[in-house]
């Protein structure tokens, strides 16, 4: 039988459950199932940081910084919906 490739690291994997973890105890608390103090917050607030990227907006633009123009094409093969 053919050696089990990991496809997933073992500390990744232990990692993804911990964030998830911390994800669904600030999910609790911020529908009142648990309460959590102040630092228990700043505290899982921080490590998410740490762990999950940081969302953050992206401006396209066209040339020389203009509005961006979006082309479509029809093809005449194709029946229009």
């Amino acid at each position: 039988m053919a050696a089990r490739k990991k496809l997933w690291h073992p500390d990744i994997v232990r990692q993804r459950i911990q964030v998830s973890q911390l994800l669904n105890r600030l999910n609790n608390h911020a529908a009142g199932k648990c309460e959590m103090s102040q630092t228990q917050v700043r505290a899982a607030e921080i490590l998410l940081k740490k762990s999950l990227p940081d969302l953050s907006s992206v401006e396209m633009t066209g040339e020389g910084g203009g509005p961006l123009q979006i082309v479509q094409k029809v093809y005449a093969d194709r029946d229009p919906e």
